[in-house]
């Protein structure tokens, strides 16, 4: 855990923002940098985890935590740039469909993204991004809602993009559902499982997901700005569909013979630009080996029992703070956000006592302070010290 200069250990439950660094990862790093020092360009081939086939190494651990194939999972670039990949192959308005539907909290990123793509093809944003909000004096948004969207303006809709988890709140949605719906109305659907991946397991490809990105510098622990990824269903491998083409993204077979014309690697690795980043995917290397050994399925239950144990305690110990994350364990993941009652400006002294205190957490106004006890390494001590300096944090501000 980090240590504070002024109060010692830290409690951290920020993993919902930056997870913290796996103990493996700095030998892991350290081995790709002897390498380049020992072997130069010869580590292409000769490193210990050879670097032309970094990415491949990372598919099969990645494609476990997804629940999908391994030749549907490609780790590349950052978060917003594969967005802008999958989008620049998925999204193609044509006639009157040419409307992108979101959740109107979406994360700012998701949202630029999409009006640029919107814009790039000469639409109007105004118009053609169709945003979806919770009902009037709710938190949440109703997966019913979303369907009767979808039923109602399903013929315009070219896209849509969804959050596994959202962000502010911690509600996670049915996958499985969302998808349902938009290709029911003839729309092809992505997600954006950024809050998702190494939080919830679920089984990506019986989604029927079309795409997917996310990043894995949160609950994937693999560090500031790591590396990304993207999902693309193998129903979509032979289809003759645009993309923004590089190099890297060439069959590996004839790649190094310089040909003049493009012919796509199989499967997810085809969306690939350039060549892996190798230091900054060394960290994840050690996370996800981390994952593995954990199991999926027990990381889960003790997310559930922490989360279960964080929720009955605040409520006990801290009332006038509202929990706005869905209390149906199937409707969240680890992050709990809690809305702090009365004066923002009160609220926000109540988050900074906390913080000055030794916890690590986060803030979202202009009342709101999230946190996430991360079952790889938070434990219900971690949640007690919490809770206590939260009640603490209430009474001095």
């Amino acid at each position: 855990m980090p240590r504070g200069a002024q109060y010692g250990r830290r409690t951290y439950l920020c993993g919902h923002s930056l997870g913290l660094m796996p103990l493996a990862a700095r030998e892991t790093l350290a081995e790709d940098l002897e390498d380049w020092e020992r072997l130069g360009v010869l580590g292409h081939e000769g490193a210990r985890r050879p670097w032309i086939g970094y990415h491949d190494a990372l598919a099969m651990p990645m494609a476990d935590l997804l629940g999908c194939r391994t030749d549907e999972v490609v780790v590349m670039n950052s978060l917003t740039v594969n967005l802008q990949l999958m989008l620049a192959s998925f999204y193609r308005p044509a006639g009157a469909r040419r409307r992108i539907l979101i959740e109107a909290g979406a994360f700012p990123s998701d949202r630029y993204a999409v009006k640029s793509q919107v814009q790039w093809h000469g639409c109007d944003p105004r118009e053609d991004v169709l945003e979806l909000a919770p009902r009037a004096g709710e938190e949440l948004i109703r997966e019913e809602d979303l369907e009767a969207t979808l039923g109602r303006c399903g013929e315009q809709i070219a896209l849509v993009l969804w959050p596994g988890v959202q962000y502010l709140t911690g509600q996670a949605f049915d996958l499985a559902r969302v998808a349902r719906a938009a290709q029911g109305a003839g729309a092809l659907v992505g997600f954006d499982l950024a809050h998702s991946v190494g939080n919830m397991p679920f089984p990506l490809r019986d989604t029927a997901a079309d795409f997917a990105v996310w990043c894995s510098y949160k609950y994937l622990n693999a560090g500031p700005g790591a590396i990304g990824g993207c999902f693309v269903h193998s129903r979509h491998f032979e289809a003759a569909r645009p993309r923004l083409i590089g190099w890297w993204g060439h069959d590996p077979a004839t790649r190094f013979d310089m040909p003049h014309d493009f012919r796509a690697a199989a499967g997810a690795a085809g969306f690939q630009l350039s060549n892996q980043s190798v230091f900054a995917a060394a960290p994840l290397v050690a996370s996800l080996a981390l994952f593995r050994e954990a199991g999926t399925q027990r990381l889960r239950a003790k997310s559930v029992a922490l989360s279960t144990f964080f929720e009955q305690l605040s409520a006990q110990r801290t009332p006038e703070v509202r929990l706005i994350t869905p209390r149906e364990q199937a409707a969240r993941g680890a992050q709990l956000s809690l809305r702090v009652s009365g004066d923002p400006v009160r609220a926000r002294r109540v988050f900074e006592w906390i913080r000055a205190h030794g916890v690590v957490c986060d803030w979202r106004a202009p009342n709101v302070i999230r946190a996430a006890a991360a079952p790889l390494y938070n434990g219900f001590v971690d949640v007690f010290d919490f809770v206590e300096c939260l009640e603490t944090a209430l009474r001095a501000a």
